[in-house]
C-alpha cells in the first residue's frame, strides 16, 4: 500500500509539474515610461517587466540618473501587486549601445560587466538582464562599430554571465527578427543552453530606413515580403533551436508611410516612412475621417490604413492580429509573447487584455 502511495504521488507530481509547465507562457512588457505612468496598467497580466534602458559606462552597467533608479525601484514594488512578476534590466535598445562592441570584445570587459550586472541585480532586488546589442556583427544604429569578431564575443558575454548570475537569474536578449541576424550575429548552438529567453523582435521588419512599403509586423510572410514572425519561427526549427525559449514580439505602434504610386492599397510600393502612431493614440474613426480606409491582410494576419488621397499608408497591430500572435505562441508552444513597449498600450482595453484574453480562452493563463 506504501509502495502504491508513493507511485501515485510521484505520478501526480509528474501530471503537476508537466501542467505547470504546458500553461507558463511569458508575457513580457519592455517599459520605457517614468516612475507611476506603469500603475494605470493592468501589471497582473504580465510576468515580466523590463525596464529600457541601462546603458555602459566604464565598461559597466549604469543606471542613467536617479529617476531611473527609481522607476526600476517602483517596477520592483509592483511584486506586491503580482506575486509572480520577474523584473529585468535591459541594456541597449536602439542607438544606446554604442561601446557594446568595443567593451565586449576582450575579456576584461566582459568580466567587468558581468560582475556589475550582478552588483545592480542585488541592490535593486530584480531578476535578470536582458541584452539589446542592436547589432552583433551586423550594421545597425549609424556609426555604432560592429565587426565579425562580434558573434563570438557575444557567446562569451552570455557565458560569463551566466557564470556569475548562475541558474537562478534570467539571462535574455533582443534578437532582430530579420534574416540577416539570424543569419550573422549570433551563434545559436552556443548560446542554446545558456540563455532563458530569445526575445524577437519581429517588430520594424519594414522601418524607418526601408525604401519600400509593408508589413511594419506581420504573423506570416506574403508572395511579396518574407520577412515575418513565422519566417524566423521557421528558420529556429530549421536549426532546432528550443522554441520553448522563444519569445515573439508584438508592436504596441504603428509605422506611417509615405507611398510614391497608387498601387495595391499602398502596400510593397517605392516610399519613406513618415513617422510612429502608438495604439494608446491611435483612432480609428479619425483617422477614417481623414480618408484612411481599414484593409487585412489576410496572407500576413495583419492590418493596414491606406489613405489614397495623400498617398500614406500606416501598418501596425490591432487586437484580431494580437490575438492570432498569441494563439501562435499557443499552437507552436512557443515561449511567449513579448511587446514594445507598455506605454504604448492603452491602460484600459488595450492589447494586454487581448493577449490575457486569449490566453483565457485557451486555458493557458496560469
Amino acid at each position: 500500500m506504501k509502495k502504491f502511495l508513493f507511485f501515485l504521488f510521484i505520478t501526480n507530481a509528474h501530471i503537476t509539474n508537466a501542467q505547470t509547465s504546458q500553461h507558463k507562457i511569458s508575457v513580457i512588457a519592455y517599459y520605457a515610461g517614468d516612475t507611476s505612468a506603469i500603475d494605470a496598467y493592468s501589471i497582473e497580466k504580465l510576468t515580466h517587466i523590463i525596464f529600457s534602458f541601462c546603458h555602459l559606462k566604464d565598461n559597466k552597467l549604469n543606471v542613467s540618473n536617479f529617476r531611473d533608479t527609481l522607476t526600476i525601484q517602483h517596477l520592483v514594488s509592483l511584486k506586491k501587486r503580482n506575486l509572480d512578476l520577474k523584473v529585468i534590466l535591459s541594456i541597449g535598445g536602439w542607438g544606446g549601445c554604442a561601446t557594446c562592441s568595443q567593451v565586449f570584445s576582450t575579456s576584461k570587459g566582459r568580466t567587468q560587466f558581468a560582475r556589475s550586472t550582478k552588483r545592480l541585480t542585488r541592490y535593486f532586488k530584480t531578476d535578470g538582464i536582458d541584452i539589446d546589442w542592436e547589432y552583433p556583427a551586423i550594421a545597425g544604429f549609424p556609426n555604432h562599430q560592429f565587426i565579425p569578431a562580434d558573434k563570438d564575443d557575444f557567446t562569451a558575454l552570455v557565458k560569463i554571465l551566466r557564470k556569475k548570475l548562475g541558474n537562478q537569474k534570467e539571462i535574455s536578449f533582443a534578437a532582430g527578427g530579420f534574416a540577416k541576424f539570424l543569419d550573422s550575429s549570433v551563434d545559436w548552438k552556443a548560446i542554446a543552453p545558456l540563455v532563458d529567453k530569445v526575445n524577437l523582435m519581429s517588430y520594424d521588419l519594414v522601418n524607418g530606413n526601408s525604401i519600400v512599403t509593408g508589413h511594419h509586423t506581420p504573423l506570416y510572410s506574403t508572395k511579396k515580403q518574407l520577412e515575418s514572425t513565422d519566417n524566423a519561427i521557421r528558420f529556429f526549427n530549421s536549426i532546432h533551436f528550443p522554441l520553448n525559449k522563444v519569445v515573439i514580439g508584438a508592436a504596441m505602434y504603428g509605422r506611417l508611410f509615405n507611398v510614391n504610386a497608387d498601387t495595391l492599397n499602398g502596400l510593397y510600393q517605392s516610399g519613406g516612412f513618415d513617422h510612429g502612431i502608438s495604439f494608446r493614440n491611435l483612432y480609428l474613426d479619425s483617422m477614417q475621417q481623414q480618408g484612411y480606409v481599414y484593409y487585412w491582410d489576410d496572407e500576413a494576419k495583419a492590418p493596414y490604413l491606406y489613405n489614397k488621397t495623400i498617398k500614406k499608408i500606416f501598418s501596425y497591430d490591432n487586437e484580431r492580429s494580437i490575438a492570432l500572435k498569441t494563439k501562435y505562441v499557443v499552437d507552436k508552444k512557443l515561449n511567449g509573447i513579448m511587446f514594445w513597449q507598455l506605454r504604448d498600450d492603452k491602460p484600459v482595453n488595450g492589447l494586454l487584455n487581448v493577449i490575457d484574453s486569449t490566453l483565457h480562452q485557451n486555458n493557458l493563463k496560469h
